[in-house]
């Protein structure tokens, strides 16, 4: 009978630090569309329909270049500008206007959050419609990389943003914000409900977790190989 081959500590080790090596490496950016507030542009007081984008990897993401387009799903696209990067973990918002201080003013008035970043997507073309509409957003080469449809906006107030704190993507979605779920909140002016720029906690890749249990595995098996 052959006897089992002896189990190399050494080997192990070596695969070990392979498998680190290759985990450190950058991971990948997770852009979502995690708001959309389409009613904003009749219904607010800055008068701007907006969306939030959300990177839930763990590597920032250049915005250069990037487009956006509604349910004409490309063939209207209108550049996004006034951000040319989201970090890791970090949420930013797009409006259909320049109307930043209005925005921060009717949601946060003195308590606007440090570093929130709002840019633009304005164009001919393009407009988030209370009937229901979508919201497309293309990388630099034109690939599409994130997606929601949303059904018809409620104009009563107080008026409540589509949330997808869930991430999905490439999928309608319906849940409207609720104070206290999410991060929601009543506006400063007391007349909306959401969490725009609500900064998310960067969600490891699923690569990740499988090599930190890898690795994990290889160092019990030496430590029981050194024990015995």
């Amino acid at each position: 009978m052959q006897s089992a081959r002896p189990f190399s500590a050494p080997s192990a080790l070596s695969a070990l630090v392979a498998l680190l090596a290759f985990a450190s490496a950058p991971a990948q950016a997770q852009l979502k569309i995690t708001e959309v507030s389409a009613w904003s542009s009749g219904n607010s007081a800055y008068g701007a329909d907006w969306f939030e984008l959300t990177n839930f990897g763990n590597s920032a993401l250049s915005l250069v270049g990037w487009t956006m387009d509604d349910n004409s799903n490309g063939t209207a696209k209108v550049a996004l500008t006034g951000i040319t990067s989201i970090g890791a973990g970090e949420s930013v918002i797009f409006t259909e206007k320049a109307v930043t201080a209005s925005f921060l003013n009717t949601w946060f008035a003195a308590l606007a959050p440090a570093g929130l970043q709002i840019g633009l997507y304005v164009g001919a073309g393009v407009g988030l419609s209370t009937g229901g509409d979508a919201v497309n957003v293309f990388d630099a080469s034109g690939t599409l990389k994130a997606r929601v449809e949303f059904g018809a906006s409620s104009t009563a107030a107080p008026l409540r943003t589509f949330d997808n704190a869930a991430g999905l993507n490439n999928s309608p979605i319906s849940q409207l914000s609720v104070v206290g779920v999410n991060g929601a909140f009543l506006s400063a002016d007391g007349q909306e409900i959401g969490s725009p720029g609500l900064i998310a906690a960067a969600v490891p890749e699923p690569e990740s977790y499988a090599l930190m249990l890898a690795g994990l595995g290889l160092l019990a098996a030496v430590a029981r190989k050194r024990t015995r």
